[in-house]
């Protein structure tokens, strides 16, 4: 089965944050779009990432699912417990603890801390050989892989020894046979990675939080379990093993091998001091064998990233401490095979040309070594190594903080300088922050200013000095909200004025124009126009008087006419009438 790797990140809840590649000590984070993904062949699975992350966008593969199929299969299943888990399940007995992970179907609990134990045994059998060497622990994944990738010179130095947790698993198989399944329970993401390693020995890796869901799941409350006889530890109970979560715990379980004084013992925990402590390492000032516990997680396993810290390490500390036993003297003999062979791992940690390196600092403004700044603002140490990123393809040019400031400031101020209007900036004391040629064009008068700004620099200056509207200004700092104002007579101007808040309460700006010129030629055209129209009017006016003279005689005279042309009350007409009478007189006349 090819299984995701146990880190990743959820894209859309990640942008423009970089603190994991900030905390990251090995800088196994690459920047896409603003998203840090994790690059698994540089990780070492310490799972800084995940607790620093404020976004919760660093997340740990879920094996959950799968452990519960092992168990619906009807396995034969034994779960491997950390011995961490006294301090994080505060208030619950061992008996408890471990009826509450048989009822979820596993046939046993058994301690970690037994391969622990297991594993002391064989590096006390090491250093008995006498010989002048280093030997660095093998008891922390996290640790192992950063020393094989990232100081692979120093190798040699790890003991040829199986982690605690794969020894276990080899004694749990010695002892109820090679079929069975094992379930780790435990603080660290690492031994994920180590169960994807080495399956055949270590089936599936769980965090102590995928425990208490699962226990969630089930309805199985921890603190009301009233457990039996048979809820015990198997094979046997640990002793000095359940020392090893904290630091020098494992120094511990070595002591009462030999006597002190043969040895050197060393404890190391966080990897920057381990990185710090082993790189300018020299072997040839030995007088004694040296022994070195190397931890990735600083004061050991107990503050592992998937754990939950709610009190002091001391407290901590005290808890693993209470929970183990130190015999004066110990004479166990290693009873499994557990010898495992360490390689470096090639991380292909590119070497470039310096001709290259000037190229990628110029991406980013750094044309001269003054001009590395090495503020760390992007993740990387210093601005060749933030150059290095970029030409391996794990960095954006956006990340450099300085970069991006120039080129914010850059087009603020080509802005500012290009509008065509007079711009101020000013802070919540109304003192002038910026300017831009236009104001000194429209506010600077040579023979009231000169005198305390020869040079015409305003920084610092007041904003009343120059402007008569000040209040508006005052208004928009004490209500956070932006004024608009047109056609503000001040004096013979007009202007108009928009005043925007950049940062509320601390940073305000104004865009000013004087709209004097143009709104007088405004009113000299609207006062023509008036003109014209009344002339307009009183023209139409006489037109219309004319016009209704002729219409009038127009009238009589059409109405005349039309009664000349009327009938009378027989329908005959004023002509005909008048032809008729004519007639009748000629009548008479012949008579």
């Amino acid at each position: 089965m090819d299984l995701q790797y146990p880190l990743f990140t959820l894209k859309t809840d990640c942008q423009d944050c970089y603190k994991c590649l900030r905390e990251c000590p090995v800088k196994a984070i690459k920047i896409v779009e603003g998203s840090a993904n994790i690059i698994p062949e540089f990780c070492i699975a310490c799972g800084h990432c995940v607790e620093i992350c404020p976004a919760k966008a660093k997340q740990v593969r879920d094996d959950l699912g799968r452990a519960k199929l092992l168990i619906k299969e009807k396995n034969t299943i034994y779960a491997s417990l950390a011995p961490s888990w006294v301090s994080e399940f505060k208030g619950v007995s061992e008996a408890q603890i471990i009826s509450a992970i048989r009822r979820l179907g596993f046939a046993g609990v058994s301690e970690t801390a037994l391969g622990a134990e297991e594993v002391s045994a064989n590096v006390a059998k090491s250093l008995a050989s006498g010989e002048n060497r280093i030997y660095v622990s093998t008891a922390c994944p996290s640790a192992v892989e950063f020393i094989c990738k990232y100081l692979p010179d120093k190798t040699d130095l790890l003991t040829s020894l199986d982690s605690p947790l794969l020894a276990h698993c080899k004694m749990l198989r010695n002892e109820f046979g090679d079929n069975i399944k094992t379930i780790f329970f435990g603080p660290c993401i690492a031994k994920k990675y180590e169960a994807d390693r080495h399956p055949d020995v270590l089936n599936i890796a769980l965090t102590f939080d995928d425990l208490r869901k699962w226990l969630e799941k089930e309805e199985i409350n921890l603190k009301e379990i009233k457990p039996n006889q048979f809820d015990i530890f198997v094979p046997r109970h640990s002793e000095e093993g359940a020392m090893y979560p904290i630091e020098g715990g494992m120094i511990e379980t070595l002591k009462p091998y030999h006597e002190r004084s043969k040895y050197h013992y060393i404890s190391i925990s966080g990897i920057k001091n381990i990185e710090r402590e082993l790189r300018n390492l020299h072997e040839n000032k030995l007088t004694k064998p040296v022994f070195i516990e190397a931890l990735a997680c600083e004061g050991g396993c107990v503050n592992g990233p998937c754990s939950e810290n709610e009190e002091s390490g001391l407290e901590e500390r005290m808890d693993v401490l209470n929970n183990s036993t130190i015999p004066s003297q110990i004479k166990r003999s290693p009873s499994v095979r557990i010898e495992q062979k360490y390689e470096p791992i090639d991380v292909n940690q590119n070497n470039f040309e310096e001709v290259e390196m000037r190229r990628a600092l110029l991406k980013v403004g750094k044309r001269y070594i003054e001009d590395e700044l090495n503020c760390g603002g992007c993740g990387y140490g210093t601005c060749r190594n933030f150059a290095k990123a970029l030409l391996q393809g794990k960095a954006e040019t956006d990340m450099c903080v300085s970069y991006m400031r120039q080129q914010a400031q850059k087009k603020a101020n080509a802005l500012i300088r290009c509008i065509p209007a007079a711009i101020v900036l000013v802070d919540a004391r109304l003192n002038i922050m910026e300017w831009n040629d236009r104001f000194l064009k429209l506010f600077f008068h040579d023979d009231e200013h000169l005198e305390n700004y020869p040079d015409k620099d305003l920084e610092n200056a007041r904003l009343d000095d120059f402007v008569p509207f000040v209040n508006l200004f005052q208004a928009a700092l004490k209500t956070e909200q932006d004024i608009r104002k047109e056609h503000l007579k001040v004096d013979n101007r007009l202007y108009d004025i928009t005043i925007f808040n950049i940062t509320k309460k601390q940073v305000i700006g104004g865009i000013i124009q004087d709209v004097t010129g143009s709104e007088m030629k405004r009113e000299q055209i609207a006062q023509r126009a008036r003109e014209v129209i009344n002339k307009n009017l009183s023209t139409v006016q006489q037109i219309a008087c004319t016009l209704g003279e002729h219409m009038a005689e127009t009238e009589i005279l059409l109405r005349s006419i039309a009664e000349g042309f009327s009938y009378d009350n027989n329908n005959k007409s004023y002509t005909e009438k008048k032809l008729e009478q004519d007639e009748t007189q000629e009548n008479i006349k012949d008579k």
